[in-house]
């Protein structure tokens, strides 16, 4: 069906050109609200009605006269026919349908994916400062950003993933004054303790490895410990190498990687925060107001123009930001995305402003942005708060620890990124249908049970022979064959909106297409030839889920159980 969708689109291509000469719209095709409407719909006549300053349903009627004179069209398409205000639905030959599956089954892991062009693009997420365990808000950043990664891969691009973050200041020096009164035996609540301190129980643990005088590895730091109360610089060393394992620990657990890591300091270190602060300076974008410096990022579109560096010296937060973005620049990365939380959304106006208030040639909007809202968990019907472990907040590894990595990734990509989000981990671990992950890794289970039991019974592998998939003509099939139809277009949307949760969606309408296949129709029948191309569709289905799943970070079971039921083929 790719192959007559692609010939179908070009068909459609010719025609609105024929009907719109001066400005033909896009070819495209939607899907149908309702099966009973046809496999695919055009709804160019309402776009062009007012440009042509006719009737929609008179282009409409134009746009049929012509399409089936196409040949692609007298090939795949068995009737065509004007609904509505001036719809146009194609009912598709069962042959166009069938296609898919031979599709499916001879790209493999590579269906839906598009070759290299060799484009580079980086994606900066988690960006955890190292001050304590990652939070469920850093779960969803790294399930967005590992998701997005993959799904960008899958469309050709050459993305490198990395992890930024601040390795001194403020909250580095906290870290190690908590670090410090833990060694020297205080406690959270003692006089002593520090104002600022980090309550969580993880500190007295970093405290007891330094006086044990450990060594830490983290992937972008070594350190062992000296044990002396009295370094200060070296507890902060430690304490930062330590977190920064610790991350590392929790991120492989939970399936994501990086390639680069890229600390704040360096851009101090390196100069790049002072080259940027002059390059402002030299193109007449910053004045001087209060004894502190100031960005003019109202010529950019901001609400007010904004301090670069405060009158004791220091810089403001979003200036090793914009050092730091013409860094990426500089590296040749010409499109980028930051992954983040919902309350930086006032960074990115500041960000983009000073990128191209420094006229490094750097063009407007860059870099993208990903922006999440963080979430509420749920457990036993009542909010969950603080981890023991932590002492504020729930983590990320406390959520993996009382669901599963799969239900976490899943879970927390399901939604729009922009949206307020709920995990309720009891609707995590039910193993039956309300649950969105085991839904759709049943279906693939399920899939894998029956062709064992094909070639438990025939002695073939699944993809042993040519199948006559003209025998595949019940409504069930032609509604999954549709679905699985709609994996390529589905994957290159929802890698250029930069939005997982489309893929998630997708997953769940295949799950249910399968298992409404799986009711009503029975597979290892007696005849020999159309079990065997109703094999080729379980396969191919089962294809299109583990390849989806995977970009998702999720595992494709072989076998699963659900509550109360036993399957048969």
């Amino acid at each position: 069906m790719i192959q007559a969708k692609q010939e179908l689109l070009q068909a459609l291509g010719v025609v609105l050109a024929q009907v719109a000469p001066e400005a033909p719209p896009s070819p495209a095709f939607e899907s149908p609200k309702h099966a009973s409407h046809g496999d695919l719909a055009i709804t160019a006549a309402m776009s062009l009605a007012r440009t042509l300053r006719r009737p929609p349903r008179e282009i409409a009627t134009k746009l049929v006269d012509a399409l089936q004179t196409q040949p692609a069209v007298q090939r795949w398409v068995e009737t065509t026919e004007i609904a509505g205000p001036g719809y146009v639905n194609l009912r598709l030959r069962a042959a166009a349908r069938q296609q898919v599956v031979a599709e499916i089954l001879a790209a493999g892991a590579a269906f839906g994916c598009r070759p290299t062009h060799g484009q580079r693009l980086m994606v900066e997420f988690v960006s955890a400062n190292p001050t304590g365990p990652l939070h469920v808000g850093h779960g969803r950043n790294a399930a967005l950003g590992d998701s997005i990664c993959n799904l960008l891969q899958s469309q050709g691009w050459s993305v490198t993933r990395e992890f930024y973050y601040n390795d001194a200041g403020a909250q580095i020096t906290n870290l190690g004054l908590s670090t410090q009164a833990r060694i020297r035996g205080l406690k959270p609540g003692d006089e002593a303790w520090p104002e600022t301190a980090y309550n969580g129980e993880y500190i007295a643990d970093i405290a007891a490895d330094y006086l044990a005088r450990r060594t830490v590895r983290a992937d972008d730091r070594e350190v062992t410990a000296s044990g002396d109360a009295q370094d200060f610089d070296g507890i902060c060393r430690f304490a930062v190498a330590y977190l920064r394992h610790e991350q590392d620990l929790d991120l492989r657990a939970f399936g994501v990687r990086f390639d680069n890591y890229y600390l704040e300091s360096s851009l101090y270190r390196d100069g790049r925060v002072e080259q940027t602060v002059q390059r402002l300076q030299g193109a007449g974008k910053t004045f001087e107001d209060g004894g502190a410096l100031w960005l003019r990022t109202t010529d950019y579109g901001d609400d007010k123009d904004r301090v670069m560096r405060k009158s004791d010296g220091s810089y403001t937060y979003f200036v090793p930001d914009v050092a730091y973005h013409i860094a990426k620049w500089e590296r040749g990365f010409t499109k980028v995305i930051n992954v983040q939380g919902s309350d930086h959304h006032g960074t990115v106006a500041r960000v983009r402003a000073g990128l191209q208030a420094a006229g490094a040639g750097i063009p407007a909007g860059y870099p993208d942005y990903v922006l999440y809202k963080m979430i509420t968990v749920m457990r036993g019907g009542q909010e969950v708060k603080i981890s023991k472990r932590a002492g504020s907040y729930v983590t990320l590894r406390d959520l993996i620890e009382w669901t599963s990595r799969d239900a976490v990734r899943f879970f927390l990509i399901s939604r729009k990124a922009d949206t307020e989000f709920v995990f309720d981990v009891d609707l995590a671990l039910k193993r039956n249908d309300e649950n969105p992950v085991f839904y759709v890794q049943y279906a693939h289970a399920r899939i894998c049970s029956v062709l064992a039991q094909y070639e438990a019974q025939t002695g073939r592998a699944a993809h042993d022979g040519a199948p006559d998939l003209s025998l595949l003509a019940a409504p069930s099939e032609a509604q999954l064959m549709l679905a699985l139809a709609r994996y390529p277009e589905v994957l290159s949307g929802a890698a250029e909106a930069m939005a997982p949760h489309d893929l998630a969606f997708y997953l769940r309408e295949v799950a249910a297409a399968f298992h409404a296949y799986y009711a009503a129709e029975r597979f290892l029948v007696d005849d020999a030839t159309l079990a065997r191309s109703r094999i080729a569709l379980l396969a191919a289905t089962r294809q299109v889920l583990a390849n989806a799943l995977a970009l998702l970070g999720v595992e494709a079971p072989q076998s699963m159980t659900r509550e109360g039921m036993e399957d048969a083929a």
